[in-house]
């Protein structure tokens, strides 16, 4: 099928993104990849993640040929929908960027780094995504287009106000089934679905937004102070509260 939307949407961890994936899962055109670059990154960086065995044995850790033959390889249907992790371009060429819409997805890591730190008790800059967030960012803004940013905290509080100016933003359509799915396990769910999705197979659609009210942990205080500012300097081109800013 020529002339498809590979639409690639570069999350960091614990930031939705597994529920915008099955939320575009829903609609009549699109197919939908989980995380096609995980091997490789688990290939590269070396040990420390849940499952990586079997991520392993599942996938192919080749990111060239990943990218080749996934990411821009056939296209099934009108939208290919890939959920990445930024921090999986560790060791890619950046050339392919230019021939993906790219979109960020983000989420505010005094809420984000809590939640991650239950899986990687010790994360470091890079287990965010967000340096590679930003370099995604800046390539987006030198070839003069105007990035699409998804804040998680603005897609919880008004799903279908967000999703609408994303998808208007896209060229496409939006579709009311996007909205909610099916509560459980997905086909197209990685290997690594048992460690990090449990949350997820029990929502049947995008939750409320929760403030968190548990004190910030003290050993995540430096990091925090990392992630701050790109966070910040993302959020500024965000879709936020059903407009585009």
């Amino acid at each position: 099928m020529a002339g498809c939307l590979k639409l690639s949407v570069w999350s960091g961890p614990r930031n939705v993104s597994t529920a915008l994936m099955y939320s575009f899962r829903q609609r009549s055109d699109t197919v939908v990849v989980d995380e096609p670059l995980y091997g490789h990154y688990i290939a590269f960086a070396g040990p420390g993640h849940p499952g990586e065995r079997e991520v392993l044995s599942s996938m192919d850790s080749d990111g060239r040929r990943v990218v080749r033959d996934v990411l821009l390889g056939p296209c099934e249907r009108p939208v290919h929908f890939f959920k990445n992790m930024a921090h999986h371009l560790t060791g890619m060429d950046r050339g392919f960027l230019g021939s993906v819409t790219n979109v960020l997805l983000i989420r505010d890591p005094k809420e984000m780094l809590p939640s991650l730190a239950k899986q990687l008790p010790n994360p470091t800059l890079r287990d965010t995504g967000l340096a590679e967030q930003i370099e995604i960012l800046e390539i987006v803004l030198e070839s003069g287009e105007y990035p699409i940013v998804l804040d998680a905290r603005e897609l919880l509080r008004d799903p279908p106000g967000v999703l609408r100016r994303v998808c208007h933003a896209l060229g496409m359509s939006f579709e009311e089934a996007m909205l909610s799915w099916p509560a459980g396990p997905k086909p197209e769910d990685g290997a690594w679905a048992k460690y990090w999705y449990e949350n997820v197979h029990d929502s049947t659609g995008f939750g409320p937004y929760a403030p968190k009210t548990a004190p910030f942990p003290e050993k995540l205080k430096p990091l925090l102070e990392e992630c701050r500012p790109l966070y910040e300097r993302l959020r500024g081109y965000a879709i936020v509260g059903g407009s585009v800013r």
